[in-house]
């Protein structure tokens, strides 16, 4: 028996690969295929299903392309309801793989059709759990997601979590080893682990939401402070329950090189979202005009949906130049399909051609520190928790992700500086006020990591692990 852990970190996302003599399994597969067939044709093993713990708010899996190419089975928990052919298993049924068996064990909460598979060795011995979003690395799903398909309250999906935890996980063995489809930096919980791997009797030591002492502690503890999910993340569970285009279609469609005179025209006709994903140090310093800065090079496909929403926005794309593919697939396994295409030769290529371009104001921490004062306003679009624990003394709260929200609070008559951790948020934030039409302001380089090794007046810190 083989069981490889596939972990993507850009996503936090965790797929596995089971093997048993001439028999395989794929667990939470991501959109591209391509790295599964693969692995099955190197061992020469037949894939004989493919198990779903639910539907994925966070990322399109690849299970149906998969399914097409491979002719396995989609396997979906009880209550399930894909727009396509699956099997529908039962609580407690069980899957055989080569010498190996599969156990579904029903476990709602964080969806009504969330499901554990439990796996039972050649010796009958069972040896792990692949918790899906059920149980995570010191945390548990999210019970707020479901919400509108299950007309519950997330108080009452998390009363169904925890009636799920006690009566299917915490009775299993301490030596089991504990497969999470998530680790930390995931939206789908708030208090995940680094580590991707770990024992359920360690879980059952460490993680907060084991160690509560009944329903209502539990319920109360896990909706105690949750952000509000990205809003892409119910156009996710809309492809991976109804479908989607194949990934090859794709890939296919999007990677259409374009001269700067195709590419401004197609921009003008189609009303096309530039997204530019080149690096904050390069984009600052010139950019196609009301274009919108994320970097390939950080935690991109997610915030490309928190950012931008909307599936079905084209997009097109300006790329370091060979990235371009790479970028086109981690947009997809977002679900955002629509790229039209790319500027050949990236950004260097329109500024060549003599086209008008836009720059962004950035400067570094100590010229920061050389033009603070007890007047300058400052706007921090760290994550709340960040800024709870240590930051610039009487600086605004801003979080990128509500940036919608605030952006157009902004009185660009008074200058304001602007800034994140390391500056990877602060320019996707400065691109987009741009964009809008809001100019008067400074990008800090480097961040409060490196703000706070100059003499500007910052809170006392809080360790994050007590807020």
């Amino acid at each position: 028996m083989k069981i490889e852990q596939i972990y993507t970190g850009c996503l936090a996302q965790g797929a596995y690969y089971i093997v048993s003599e001439n028999e395989a399994a794929i667990i939470d597969p991501l959109r591209e295929t391509k790295p599964y067939i693969e692995r099955l044709e190197k061992d020469g093993v037949k894939l004989k299903y493919i198990f779903e713990t639910h539907f994925h708010a966070d990322f399109v899996s690849g299970h149906l392309d998969l399914s097409k190419k491979t002719g396995a089975p989609i396997v979906y928990g009880p209550t399930a309801e894909p727009d396509f052919e699956a099997i529908i298993a039962d609580d407690n049924q069980i899957f055989e793989i080569g010498n190996i068996k599969i156990k579904v064990l029903h476990t709602p909460g964080h969806t009504l059709e969330s499901s554990t598979f439990l796996l039972i060795d050649e010796d009958g011995r069972e040896t792990a759990i692949f918790s899906g979003d059920t149980l995570f690395l010191g945390d548990v799903g999210r019970p707020d997601l479901a919400q509108k398909a299950a007309h519950m309250t997330q108080q009452q999906l998390a009363g169904m979590l925890y009636e799920s935890l006690q009566s299917k996980i915490m009775p299993l063995a301490d030596d089991i080893t504990v497969y999470p489809a998530h680790g930390a930096g995931s939206a789908c919980g708030k208090n995940m682990q680094k580590e991707t791997v770990d024992t359920l009797g360690n879980q059952k030591k460490t993680n907060y939401a084991l160690n509560q002492p009944d329903k209502e502690s539990f319920v109360r503890e896990v909706l105690d402070g949750l952000s509000a999910p990205p809003k892409y993340f119910g156009m996710n569970v809309a492809l991976n329950k109804g479908g989607y285009s194949s990934f090859e279609e794709v890939l296919e469609k999007g990677n259409n090189p374009l001269d700067t005179e195709a590419f401004q025209n197609l921009a003008e006709e189609s009303g096309a979202l530039i997204l530019d994903t080149r690096s904050a140090a390069d984009f600052h310093k010139g950019f196609i005009p009301n274009s919108v800065n994320i970097g390939l090079k950080g935690d991109f496909a997610p915030w490309v949906g928190a950012m931008i929403v909307d599936v079905q926005q084209p997009i097109l794309l300006v790329c370091d130049s060979g990235t371009e593919e790479e970028v086109i697939t981690r947009l997809s396994r977002v679900g955002f399909d629509n790229v039209l295409g790319y500027l050949y030769g990236g950004f260097e290529s329109w500024k060549n051609s003599n086209k008008e371009t836009d720059s962004i104001h950035r400067i570094s921490p100590q010229e920061f520190a050389e033009q603070f004062n007890e007047n300058s306003k400052v706007i921090d679009v760290r994550k709340e928790s960040e800024y709870e624990a240590e930051h610039v003394e009487n600086a605004f709260r801003r979080p990128l992700a509500n940036i919608n929200e605030w952006a157009s609070m902004i009185d660009d008559g008074e200058h304001f500086f602007i800034h994140c951790a390391g500056g990877y948020r602060s320019m996707i934030a400065a691109s987009i006020l741009n964009s809008r039409g809001i100019r008067n302001f400074s990008e800090v380089d480097g961040g409060f990591n490196k703000i706070k090794e100059t003499g500007i007046p910052k809170s006392n810190f809080v360790c994050q692990s007590k807020i």
